[in-house]
């Protein structure tokens, strides 16, 4: 018998569509994650089913709806096609899926699927090029409780982060070598936000700030999201030959008073514009497919900031979606865990 490998792809998830039940019921489930909102687990309970998700599910609806198109969302729209893409190059030794860790197509209708398949070997594959606990590790969290409930567990192979690998790396200097550098004042890295104290439980002993992990990637902070994210602009700064002080990097789309990882995207943006800068390219490495916190984050109301301030262009480079070497990146990926 020919045995067979499975690929689980596997994204943050979104609303089944824009309608204030189907948000509400996203935010429910995503904010309730204990890794996503990492405190008391009543003191949770309160905040998010009380006062978060009531009042924030219609405001989130109606920037949905800003979101939606023909398609539907894009982060589905683009995992759907980049899974058929995937299945097509890998061919029939290979059975690929794609599992949201919030909403659907659920993780674990994804593995019922291939469990059907009697694989003898699964490869998980978080389209999180940087590690957080919020994103990939609990996505790895629940791909790994639903497989512990199965009586046969096949080999598992994980691939927990990927933004220093070349193929990867091809594709994102692929995709901005779309754009002419010389046009933009400045270049803004905007990646997604994360409360500090998550940052600081890397770490054995003391805190992310001890740290120069603005500066310097070490066997120490290799899984720190924020050493990650800047090593990640340091590579594409270096291959695209563009002048450092030139470029930015920021963290976005905070929530809530804590401190979060600084600095500040919507901040830099204003202060960019006040100091006179006028044309402002954008790029988003953290998010490989668009979604809300891509095209109506950064593509509308961080325009509209920046636009407001003085500034006169703020272009958003598009996410990787479906280039093809993105496509040729998760293959090359997925054949060396195979």
């Amino acid at each position: 018998m020919k045995s067979k490998t499975a690929v689980l792809l596997v994204n943050l998830g979104t609303p089944d569509s824009p309608s204030v039940s189907d948000v509400r019921t996203y935010l429910g489930q995503f904010l309730n994650d204990p890794r996503v909102i990492d405190i008391n687990a009543i003191a949770r309970a309160l905040l998010v089913n009380l006062i978060i998700v009531p009042f924030r599910a219609p405001k989130s609806a109606k920037i949905y709806k800003q979101l939606w198109s023909e398609n539907g969302s894009p982060l589905y729209y683009y995992g759907k096609k980049v899974r058929e893409q995937l299945q097509a190059q890998l061919g029939d030794d290979f059975i690929v899926e794609l599992g949201m860790r919030y909403q659907n197509p659920s993780i674990k209708s994804a593995l019922d699927r291939i469990k059907k398949q009697q694989v003898t070997k699964i490869i998980v594959m978080p389209l999180f090029p940087h590690y957080a606990s919020s994103s990939t590790g609990s996505a790895l969290q629940e791909v790994m409780e639903q497989i512990s409930k199965w009586w046969v567990i096949p080999e598992l192979a994980i691939v927990s982060q990927y933004f220093e690998h070349p193929a990867y790396m091809n594709a994102m200097i692929t995709r901005a070598r779309q754009y002419d550098f010389e046009k933009y004042d400045h270049i803004l890295f905007s990646y997604h936000g994360l409360p500090e104290r998550q940052l600081d439980k890397v770490y054995n002993e003391g805190f992310c700030n001890d740290r120069d992990c603005e500066h310097e990637l070490t066997h120490e902070n290799q899984y720190c999201y924020k050493a990650a994210c800047f090593a990640t602009t340091r590579m594409m700064v270096a291959a695209l030959g563009l002048p450092p002080e030139k470029c930015t990097t920021a963290f976005q789309s905070r929530l809530g008073r804590d401190p979060w990882v600084k600095p500040y995207s919507d901040q830099k943006i204003e202060e960019f514009a006040k100091n006179g800068i006028k044309k402002l390219l954008v790029f988003s490495p953290a998010f490989v497919a668009d979604c809300l916190e891509t095209t109506v984050e950064i593509g509308h109301e961080y325009k509209e900031l920046f636009l407001e301030h003085g500034g006169e262009e703020l272009q958003l480079v598009e996410s990787l979606n479906e280039l093809p070497e993105w496509l040729d990146a998760l293959k090359t990926m997925v054949l060396e865990k195979a």
